[in-house]
């Protein structure tokens, strides 16, 4: 071979390295936005849930004791979420800041109101509570969903950016490494029935 056509497959092996470089940053930037969609989808979800629960709590279909823990916890899940919005944007360090803590809080008093005899007295009554109830159920189970769609994402981010491409020619830039959202969002054991 001349040196023309080693100056011709020198030239293409580099357009090859370009171009798999380039199609790498541009999959590990659309997993990165995926994230981003997915972590705002899973913060929407927490505030339907919160809101689903203050009107179950304001309902007057649950005891007074009940009603007061679930608005407090309700509403300690909306006020973080008023201000992060309002501090930091969503998405920087692609976290919570604690959040989690909240929103697990939030769980157990859902758990702790909602027992079996509970449940069952909301379902059999004509008033206010059904409907609350039911948009508690489905709001938890579209948190349940948006969690493990955005942690989903969170691992495709991470096994990406484990590959020694990514690393080697830091196609990720200064971005952070997003992490998974866990806290406890299971339905009170007699709504899931």
């Amino acid at each position: 071979m001349n040196d023309l056509t080693w100056a011709a497959v020198a030239v293409a092996l580099l357009l090859g390295i370009a171009w798999y470089l380039s199609y790498s940053a541009a999959r590990l930037d659309r997993l990165h936005a995926r994230v981003e969609g997915a972590l705002s989808a899973l913060d929407a979800q927490l505030v339907r849930r919160a809101e689903a629960t203050l009107e179950l709590a304001n309902s007057g279909a649950v005891d007074p004791a009940s009603a007061l823990m679930l608005a407090g916890a309700a509403s300690e899940s909306i006020e973080a979420h008023n201000e992060r919005a309002l501090e930091h944007d969503l998405l920087e360090g692609q976290h919570f800041a604690g959040r989690e803590v909240l929103e697990s809080d939030l769980t157990l008093a859902l758990q702790a109101a909602l027992s079996a005899p509970v449940v069952d007295e909301l379902r059999a009554s004509e008033g206010p509570g059904l409907p609350a109830l039911e948009r508690v159920e489905a709001a938890g189970v579209r948190v349940q969903l948006a969690r493990r769609f955005h942690n989903d994402a969170v691992k495709d981010v991470q096994r990406v950016r484990r590959k020694a491409v990514v690393r080697v020619f830091r196609l990720a830039g200064h971005a952070d490494l997003p992490r998974t959202v866990e806290f406890d969002d299971e339905l009170p054991p007699a709504v899931r029935e």
